[in-house]
């Protein structure tokens, strides 16, 4: 057999291939299609809510207005190996009132591969809010949820009022990125 130059061979392998093709697309389109497959293959390595236990606390709670609060909250994989990347989630609750609580503005989260059993954490800073002020929300709940996901879980907060920065929708409180526990 004789041998053929490579750029022969995958020219014939290219024109092969569009004879394949049912003619209902166009190369964007397939780029399209190729990028969203490998997003969706690269999400599906991504940690889920329902398979990851999560341990809100105990906190660093802040005892009186104006005060500084620090509440871990700390994840345990209870499925196979998944990746995190990106920031939690997070929200405050009083009664209808959801507020996102903001990421930390000068983190940079890293994508960390939580293995089977394995856990991560990341931290809430708030500052406590005064009750029945206008510009507090007087949060009851705390919502936790993973990147590019919807589902939420729901925890009692029990840490008194956050304090907002320009009103109750502007809590003065940040989420720090997921870091390797014990870190």
């Amino acid at each position: 057999m004789r041998a053929l130059p490579i750029a022969v061979v995958a020219a014939a392998a290219a024109l092969t291939l569009t004879a394949c093709d049912s003619g209902g697309s166009n190369s964007t389109e397939d780029g399209k299609k190729a990028s969203t497959a490998a997003s969706a293959a690269a999400s599906s390595t991504a940690c889920k809510i329902d398979q990851i236990g999560i341990q809100v606390g105990p906190a660093n709670a802040a005892p009186t207005a104006g005060d500084t609060g620090n509440v871990p909250v700390t994840l345990t994989n209870k499925g196979a190996e998944c990746t995190l990347q990106g920031f939690p989630a997070v929200k405050v609750q009083d009664g209808g009132t959801a507020t996102d609580v903001p990421e930390e503005k000068s983190a940079t989260p890293p994508k960390l591969t939580l293995a089977a059993s394995g856990t991560a954490s990341f931290t809430i800073t708030y500052v406590r809010g005064t009750a029945g002020d206008g510009k507090s929300l007087a949060a009851t709940t705390l919502k936790i949820g993973l990147p590019g996901a919807a589902t939420t879980q729901s925890f009692k907060w029990s840490y008194g009022p956050l304090a907002g920065k320009t009103g109750p929708n502007d809590p003065n409180a940040s989420v720090s990125s997921f870091q390797p526990a014990g870190d």
